[in-house]
């Protein structure tokens, strides 16, 4: 059994314990409004971006011949899990890893090569851990990634693509619903559906208002808009990534301190009555001293 000393030194140690997962808690809190914010900022750009697209697509006479939209025979597959720089954020690495290796054995049942790259330290290391070949890693910014982060992932898949190295593009991310729900979310980003340019909506009529004048010609503006929509879609995954990762790490930090208060009562009662059984101990001692010195 445990002594009373022994006790305090754990109620001390976990109630240190507490402090700095309250404070994680706290820090990622912050951190999560700053993402939130920053997403809110970006969707009037998206979206601005998608009416543009739309409306230079619907300009022009033919958007076959641009590269990020050809379509080819899937013989190569490169798979881009998002994952962050650090842990303590409960399952947020796990569930975006174990999705991406799923989607690895899938192709490969299909007899699909498929090339890694991976954004975000914990997901390298994993990787390398269990020896796959990691062709690219980028680490350092999933905390706060910048519209420079995802062009450069961008770049770097549409060299691939447009080198036919890769036939299609994958990335791999935790999409934020609250501090509570983060849902992994399988994105093919390359080639560009063409889809995308034949929508009919509201957004997609707005950009076709009035009388427009192409210069240079639609399918030259349609080939440099493709890039940034593509950078685009990548800088949204990352914030929605970052966004995640805050708020996992927040529900799992209260979590800890949660479980720590509950574990700090528990020793507080083992303590408690430790104390108690030591001076009833000391009690009898006392009781059966005096015994001995009346007969």
């Amino acid at each position: 059994m445990a002594t009373v000393q022994d006790l305090r030194r754990r109620i001390r140690s976990v109630t240190n314990t507490r402090k700095i997962t309250k404070a994680m808690e706290l820090v990622a809190s912050a951190r999560l409004r700053r993402a939130q914010t920053r997403i809110e900022a970006m969707r009037p750009f998206a979206d601005r971006m998608m009416e543009l697209m739309v409306g230079t697509a619907r300009a022009a006479s033919s958007v076959h011949g641009l590269p990020l939209l050809q379509r080819r025979d899937i013989k190569t597959v490169a798979i881009l899990p998002l994952t962050g720089d650090r842990g303590l954020a409960g399952s947020f690495n796990t569930q975006v890893l174990r999705h991406a290796f799923a989607l690895d054995r899938s192709l490969t049942r299909e007899g699909v090569g498929v090339r890694w790259l991976v954004a975000g330290r914990k997901g390298a290391s994993t990787l390398r851990f269990r020896q796959y070949a990691v062709q690219q890693a980028w680490t350092g910014f999933s905390d706060r990634p910048a519209y420079a982060d995802a062009q450069t992932l961008a770049n770097s898949l549409a060299e691939l693509y447009v080198a036919e190295e890769i036939d299609r593009a994958v990335i791999i991310y935790n999409h934020y619903v609250s501090p509570l729900v983060q849902t992994v979310v399988e994105q093919d980003v390359l080639p560009i559906p063409e889809d995308l340019l034949e929508r009919d909506d509201e957004a997609a009529q707005s950009a076709l208002l009035g009388d427009v004048i192409y210069e240079p010609e639609p399918e030259e503006i349609l080939a440099r808009l493709l890039p940034f929509y593509l950078e685009t879609e990548l800088y949204r995954a990352l914030l929605e990534s970052a966004a995640s990762e805050q708020g996992a790490r927040m529900t799992a930090m209260r979590n800890a301190s949660k479980n720590a208060g509950e574990l700090i009562g528990s020793l507080t009662l083992q303590m408690n009555r430790a104390r108690q059984a030591e001076i009833t101990q000391e009690i009898l001692e006392v009781v059966a001293g005096a015994d001995a010195l009346t007969q």
